[in-house]
């Protein structure tokens, strides 16, 4: 039997298919191309910081907008203070979020020092005031997403989880990794299943998830509700598609050509632009480009000659220049094959 959709509260989630919050990648340029191509059920903000939020800050702000293309869509929030992170859930639902995710699975250290993060996986009772005060603070659904725990001593996330429940949380999703492990090692998802067993709402896996055998692997084998695709997705819209149509049952699309890999980098670049130019026009350009050199080169990745043209696109400035590189790129293949 394939995996079918689920509801967290009024929203329904089909395909079972998430994508992750991911800080500096999943800004609403990148989650609108994703729906388009890969047509995940429910996708998700970057981090916010709810201490940014508080104070203002325009960059942080800019995280809260949301287009009626990408829906439904939660806008993750990160924090240690109970009545600053209910505050910026009344924000963030003010701006049209249709869920709002707690982030307890953040491990870097500049998240973790400030108590928010994976560090609540050690403060069960400051953790649970969190969500209380979330939940009370909103009316859309208020989910969360857990690592297992702290470090390999002690797997935290099931004692935690029921408290959330108790609280009112509406989905929770396992990143089934410690956060001392941050990305090392292999994701565990036996953890998956031991979490499944302890709560009633819908539970969704994180981890290792790369193409739709590992999709139908993790439903088969966890019993979750969802999953959720992160690192995979990033420059990859079409990953995505293929495990949708994976775990539909359905013939997966090809591998998108070189052509068609160009065409949407540099769609991700236009719209950024006019995403940075939104509030501030100045130097929206240069902004825009620089934070997708991360990004820019893992569209062609893979294609033979690309890790040459890596710096060259890295040191891009403007729109005219990732154009150029990206286009003599494309004509060099054509002229090594032939064509």
């Amino acid at each position: 039997m394939r995996p079918g959709g689920f509801k967290v509260g009024p929203i329904e989630v089909a395909p079972p298919l998430l994508l992750a919050p991911m800080e500096d990648v999943t800004s609403l340029p990148m989650r609108r191309i994703a729906k388009r191509i890969g047509q995940p059920g429910l996708m998700f903000s970057e981090f916010v910081s709810a201490m940014a939020i508080h104070y203002g800050a325009k960059k942080t702000l800019k995280k809260l907008r949301v287009h009626p293309d990408e829906r439904p869509l939660g806008i993750q929030i990160f924090g240690g203070e109970p009545e600053v992170m209910a505050e910026t859930a009344r924000l963030c639902e003010e701006a049209g979020a249709d869920i709002v995710d707690i982030n307890m699975g953040c491990w870097v250290p500049k998240v973790c020092k400030t108590g928010s993060g994976a560090a609540l996986l050690k403060d069960s009772e400051r953790a649970a005031a969190i969500v209380r005060a979330v939940v009370r603070a909103v009316a859309v659904p208020v989910t969360v997403k857990v690592r297992a725990g702290w470090d390999w001593s002690l797997f935290t996330a099931p004692d935690l989880v029921r408290r959330f429940q108790d609280e009112g949380v509406r989905m929770v999703t396992l990143h089934a990794r410690f956060a001392k492990q941050g990305f090392e090692g292999e994701a565990d998802w036996r953890l998956i299943e031991e979490l499944r067993d302890a709560v009633d709402v819908p539970l969704i896996g994180n981890g290792d998830v790369k193409i739709s055998g590992d999709a139908l692997k993790m439903f088969r084998e966890t019993g979750c509700d969802g999953v959720m695709v992160g690192r995979a997705a990033i420059s990859n819209p079409w990953a995505l598609a293929r495990i949708r149509c994976g775990i539909a049952g359905e013939p997966e699309p090809p591998e998108p050509t070189l052509p068609e890999r160009i065409e949407v980098a540099l769609e991700h670049v236009r719209e950024t632009i006019a995403y940075e130019a939104h509030d501030d026009p100045r130097e929206a350009e240069i902004r825009a480009v620089r934070s997708l050199r991360g990004q820019l080169p893992l569209y062609i990745k893979g294609v033979v000659g690309a890790a040459l043209i890596r710096n060259r696109l890295t040191a891009c400035g403007s729109y005219s220049e990732v154009e150029a590189v990206l286009l003599d790129f494309l004509a060099s293949q054509r002229n090594d094959s032939g064509s």
